[in-house]
């Protein structure tokens, strides 16, 4: 069963479409069979991956709506393992068209059950909003992987971003878990930086991830090419930054197992 991700932070310009597009190709690099779905109705990750969404007939829109199944909806990208549900600007009117349905807040999670088992990894790239789109993802998501930028503002919002974990943990799925935080365009030469840095991870301690991606002009070229940074600039900082961050993540599932299963273990132990 695939490990659903949500990159989701209602501050725009973060970093998150940057880091769904290149995590999830980093995930693919390391041979993880991984899906990308791109909810954000701008669909920069659709592009960001090389595909122009107007052009497509099938996307995350009808997944959602229930037209058609994710299967139908999947495309597979030119690099090996990375396979993608696009987005579409008929995005913007879906969450109109949802207020009245039943369990309007589970339509994206009950259509992955179908595919998940095909995929390591489902990474969905969020839109900059905590709108009923976000909240299926959350619903959706195994956890959610919460990208923050460098910047003097950067832990504003954050705690209303919280405060929704909490609540799609309460109402709609218990298991949600906080992925990790990830800093973004950092740049060493500020002492702000510094000091954003040290900020976020006195509010979050050991969910800080190790990796801190930094100001990058090859990472910021890239998406324009329609290609993930390691694609576009393998040997770039940017790209060794998102492999990184995917051995961090890769390495969060493999303890999350091993837990797991150390605890299904210990009511066996205490019967002996």
């Amino acid at each position: 069963m695939g490990k659903v991700i949500a990159i989701a932070n209602q501050k725009g310009g973060v970093g998150k479409t940057t880091t769904a597009v290149n995590l999830a190709a980093s995930l693919a690099a390391a041979e993880k069979e991984t899906l990308l779905i791109d909810i954000d109705p701008q669909a920069n990750a659709t592009s960001g991956v090389g595909f122009e969404s107007k052009s497509l007939d099938r996307s995350a829109y009808e997944v959602i709506y229930g037209s058609i199944s994710a299967e139908d909806a999947v495309i597979k990208t030119s690099m090996p393992f990375l396979s993608v549900i696009p987005s579409h600007i008929n995005m913007v009117g879906l969450e109109v068209e949802l207020v009245n349905e039943e369990n309007r807040e589970h339509k994206l999670r009950n259509a992955l059950v179908s595919i998940r088992k095909k995929f390591d990894y489902v990474v969905i790239d969020c839109p900059p909003s905590l709108s009923l789109i976000t909240l299926n993802a959350l619903t959706a998501a195994d956890s959610v992987l919460i990208p923050v930028q460098c910047e003097y503002y950067a832990l504003e919002g954050l705690g209303q971003l919280l405060n929704t974990i909490n609540g799609v943990k309460k109402s709609f799925n218990s298991s949600l878990d906080i992925e990790g935080v990830l800093m973004t365009m950092f740049d060493s030469r500020l002492r702000l930086s510094n000091q954003i840095v040290d900020e976020v991870k006195k509010y979050f301690g050991e969910k800080v991830f190790s990796v801190i991606v930094t100001r990058n002009v090859r990472l910021s070229e890239a998406p324009s090419f329609g290609k993930p940074i390691l694609l576009y600039d393998a040997v770039s900082s940017g790209s060794k930054n998102y492999i990184d961050l995917a051995k961090e993540v890769m390495k969060n599932s493999q303890n999350h197992h091993a837990s797991h299963r150390d605890s299904s273990l210990k009511p066996v132990a205490k019967s002996l």
